[in-house]
């Protein structure tokens, strides 16, 4: 007996060994299929962004004279200019992130709450800018805003105020300007992401004694963050590589990072400051986005734990 059992317990070793090799040879070929249907994808990532990133930071490197040196990198410390220029991209930023959040997130809450047909009226209106180029909505508004335009007339003529206000050509017009392009671009992945919370839960949340202030809070609000910080994102970066509306409604006053970038290149012909400047660019967005992601993943698990 003890012969036989000795047997079919050398018997399962093998079979458990030919076992783990098959399932060894599945996993790697499940990998190289994984791989191969990947591998469009990942040719197209490498040539339309690795590729050109690297070939900016290449290009970097090289001076005025063609001879490498970290001059240019060095420029961004030494001249006051490029600090101002650098800390007016991030505040322009900022503040137009902040403005399409407080007016898109009740807009986003509006059309979530509506019925299905209303909403999808209402989301036309949303989605009806795009159908105009840029730099017309930017002319636009310089029309609106100058001195003698239409708020200001308007003001003037109902004895509002005696004199114009200044609200294009400076730092007010261009986020008036940015807002208006940028606030489609919050409110959409906003409402799609509001649009797919389960009302269950908020009823459960009122079933239970909470209020609506409470449910909002606790239930509908962190629900909806995930949609909040795609159009965060979303929007934050794009205010950072604007030129059309900061070059037209600042008036020369407000000089953004991707202006200077166009003066490097196009103006002074100094490819490698140019693209010293979208490098540093780059780092710093990548690394704030990877505070924003920590932040919001800190925050994430602080609300699951404390209920």
């Amino acid at each position: 007996m003890s012969a036989v059992s000795a047997g079919h317990e050398h018997a399962g070793r093998i079979d458990g060994t030919l076992n783990a090799a098959a399932l060894r040879a599945d996993t790697r070929r499940q990998a190289l299929g994984f791989l191969a249907l990947l591998s469009p994808g990942l040719f197209l990532v490498f040539a339309v962004i690795i590729v050109p990133v690297g070939w900016l930071f290449w290009l970097s490197l090289f001076d005025e004279t063609g001879a490498l040196s970290a001059a240019n990198y060095a420029r961004f410390f030494e001249q006051a200019s490029y600090i101002k220029t650098f800390t007016t991209t991030f505040k322009v930023a900022f503040v137009v992130t902040a403005a399409c959040v407080l007016l898109g997130y009740p807009l986003a809450y509006l059309l979530s709450q509506l019925p299905r047909r209303a909403a999808s009226i209402c989301l036309v209106f949303v989605i009806l800018p795009f159908w105009t180029s840029v730099l017309v909505r930017t002319y636009a508004w310089l029309v609106i805003l100058q001195r003698k335009g239409l708020i200001n007339s308007w003001l003037i003529d109902h004895g509002l105020i005696s004199q114009p206000l200044q609200l294009a050509n400076n730092f007010t017009g261009v986020v008036i300007g940015m807002i208006h392009i940028m606030l489609p671009f919050l409110v959409l992945p906003l409402y799609a992401s509001m649009k797919s919370i389960d009302i269950d839960c908020l009823r459960a949340g009122m079933n239970l004694g909470a209020s609506p202030a409470a449910t909002f809070r606790q239930i509908f609000l962190p629900l909806s963050l995930p949609g909040l910080a795609s159009g965060v994102v979303i929007v934050f970066v794009l205010c950072l590589g604007f030129f059309v509306t900061p070059a037209l409604m600042g008036g020369g006053k407000v000089i953004m990072w991707a202006m200077r970038m166009e003066q490097a290149a196009s103006l002074y012909s100094n490819w490698g400051a140019g693209a010293a400047l979208g490098v540093v660019l780059l780092a710093v967005t990548l690394a704030l986005l990877g505070l924003f992601r920590w932040l919001l993943g800190a925050r994430a698990t602080g609300v699951w734990s404390s209920r």
